[in-house]
């Protein structure tokens, strides 16, 4: 009698096992959306003592708004003028150097690429983006 080769299909039945568990409930849980929970009455922008809010219009103009009632809002004409500023600002700081930023949706990508590399060179080690919520009537 001669031996006859026989495919073993029990590894392969163990694989399809596997894959078929795999589709069946790792993916559909992967791939639910989650639904995050939102404030009610959040307020509009983060309320710190001396905190720093960068504002980019449409127009490209910035604005340098503090909570210092003294220094108040300070619009700076140029990119310049926006380093120098940042530099007064952060360049005594040791503890806070968060920036805020809030910038027109419309803006190019490098505009807001330019404001954050000048404000990383002033001393700024986190850039935190503020959102608006817009109301639909």
């Amino acid at each position: 009698m001669l031996p006859r080769a026989e495919l073993n299909v029990t590894p392969m039945m163990d694989v399809m096992l596997v894959v078929l568990m795999i589709f069946m409930f790792v993916m559909p849980a992967i791939m639910a959306a989650v639904k995050l929970p939102e404030a009610a009455h959040a307020d509009p922008r983060p309320v710190q003592q001396d905190e720093v809010v960068l504002r980019i219009d449409r127009n490209g103009t910035y604005t340098l708004e503090t909570s210092d009632p003294w220094q108040g809002s300070r619009w700076v004409k140029t990119l310049e003028d926006l380093r120098r500023e940042l530099g007064r600002l952060y360049g005594q700081r040791t503890k806070d150097r968060v920036l805020f930023l809030k910038a027109d949706t419309d803006l190019p990508f490098g505009t807001i690429e330019r404001a954050i590399d000048i404000a990383r060179a002033a001393g700024v080690r986190v850039v935190g983006a503020v959102t608006e919520r817009k109301v639909v009537p």
